[in-house]
């Protein structure tokens, strides 16, 4: 430096530098490494700011006069996007969006999602089973407004307990899912009466088809603390479905063939640890009756679709009740529990479907009673 240059000081730093080494901007002097911090080009006009007075998100830095006339904030995530960039839901709504986040909207107001839709799950009731129900139903169409007719009543209080899919495999149907729930929430919250009567006014059936069935999730941390317990409880589970694949098949309301197509049993060994195995080691499709490709749940899958209140009920209440025995009993109790024996457990229980069911269909210990038709 020439010791007869003139200094100033930088604003910022309050360091003396020569005056040919200084930058201005709103005639505040900046040294150079000030003024590469503290200052930054608008990226839409290019003119020089400061970053204080920036408006900014994640990859844009904008002054507030070009974010006043040319640019928006997305009201969901926040970022800055350009006016003629922005998205919104409807004609007369002036919430702005960004076509990620307005994407991500317009799925979640479909009434129909498509059939791999699966939306983060959420968890309702108080406890550690929840079951997901999956139900089929047909010959009412893939209609929209029915669709949304049907959400309307199961989210009545915008609580996100179902949604709907398509499906293929069906001919003019849908597919309705629930959120992960507890039995109790299934029985004293989730308003299934009222979803099954529009149902079956709108012209759906479900039972009453060739192409309908019913499945049941069941959450793999229900079934024990680790990985070890859960497959040793897994495994009961799958040795009591095939031990008394005759009553199930009878509960189930399928036949043969339609249990071969859509929920074949995997079968039968002599003890539940044989039977893990056996499972392990053979092809393993989705189509079983016990689906285990699930990473998070296992898929009851035996069950015909059904639009009458008991009979879905009674389902979810087997479901749970086969959970409870295989989680509870051992390899030795499980090997001689038989169907009297697990109907005589169902009767102590508070499972009053249940109970009416099997008698229904002649699986319970006493004489069977009439029946209402299942839709």
């Amino acid at each position: 430096m020439n010791n007869s240059e003139t200094t100033e000081r930088c604003n910022c730093c309050r360091d003396d530098f020569p005056i040919s080494a200084m930058v201005s901007i709103d005639d505040v002097l900046l040294c150079e490494d000030c003024y590469e911090h503290e200052t930054m080009a608008c990226d839409h006009c290019g003119e020089r700011i400061w970053c204080s007075d920036s408006v900014c998100d994640d990859s844009t830095n904008i002054c507030q006069a070009c974010y006043d006339e040319y640019y928006t904030r997305c009201d969901s995530c926040n970022c800055l996007i350009r006016n003629d960039d922005a998205c919104y839901i409807d004609c007369d709504d002036d919430t702005p969006y960004c076509c990620n986040c307005f994407e991500q909207i317009e799925d979640s107001r479909k009434a129909i999602q498509n059939y791999y839709y699966k939306p983060d799950p959420i968890f309702h009731g108080n406890g550690k089973r929840f079951l997901g129900v999956e139900l089929e139903i047909d010959i009412g169409g893939e209609c929209s407004s029915n669709a949304r007719e049907l959400l309307d009543i199961a989210n009545n209080d915008d609580n996100g307990n179902m949604y709907i899919k398509h499906d293929g495999s069906l001919e003019e149907g849908m597919e309705l899912v629930t959120h992960p729930m507890t039995l109790g929430y299934h029985i004293d919250i989730m308003p299934w009466k009222d979803v099954m009567s529009m149902a079956v006014e709108l012209g759906y059936r479900s039972h009453q088809t060739a192409t309908c069935g019913l499945h049941v999730h069941v959450n793999r941390d229900s079934l024990g603390c680790d990985e070890e317990q859960q497959e040793e409880t897994i495994g009961r589970i799958l040795f009591f479905v095939e031990n008394h694949w005759d009553e199930l098949l009878k509960f189930s309301r399928r036949t043969n063939s339609q249990m071969e197509q859509w929920a074949a049993r995997y079968g039968r060994k002599d003890s539940p640890k044989e039977q893990m195995d056996h499972v392990k080691k053979s092809y393993s499709g989705r189509y079983k009756a016990i689906n285990l490709l699930n990473r998070a749940t296992i898929e009851f899958r035996l069950f015909r679709g059904t639009l009458r209140y008991n009979t879905l009920i009674a389902t979810l209440q087997l479901v749970h009740e086969i959970c409870e025995v295989a989680f509870y009993m051992s390899d030795e109790e499980m090997s001689r529990l038989t169907w009297s024996d697990f109907v005589i457990r169902i009767g102590g229980q508070n499972y009053p479907e249940l109970v009416q069911y099997l008698k229904e269909r002649r699986l319970y210990v006493s004489e069977p009673v009439t029946c209402e038709e299942d839709m």
